[in-house]
């Protein structure tokens, strides 16, 4: 059984695409992570977003796949290896990522005392 997203892809307004295509938990740090533009190792963005569960991410990875946003690359080779990377399309929302890095960081002194230290 093929995999389906469990929230479809809101084309109405253009706030709800964009938040359909990256608004998962660890859609925006797996972006991020690839930003550099060199390719990653699965294993290695494990390794990276320690937090995400490795379901979670390969899915994930899988949704950003198949949106155009990353790429991956898979080696014929014995053991296979494989490696994702940012697409151009992907690279377009790196202004978006870096917009959100700075509001929290502009404003982690107030969540901080609301949160506490987790």
């Amino acid at each position: 059984m093929a995999y389906t997203k469990k929230i479809p892809v809101d084309l109405n307004c253009p706030l709800r695409l964009t938040m359909s295509l990256i608004g998962s938990k660890w859609k925006s740090c797996i972006i991020d992570e690839l930003r550099s533009g060199e390719p990653i190792r699965p294993s290695e963005l494990h390794k990276r977003l320690p937090e995400a569960a490795s379901r979670v991410l390969d899915i994930q990875l899988k949704e950003l796949v198949d949106d155009g946003l990353i790429e991956k690359t898979i080696y014929p080779e014995l053991p296979p290896r494989s490696e994702y990377r940012i697409t151009p399309l992907g690279m377009t929302l790196i202004p978006i990522i870096d917009a959100m890095l700075k509001w929290g960081e502009d404003h982690y002194d107030l969540f901080e005392k609301k949160y506490g230290a987790m």
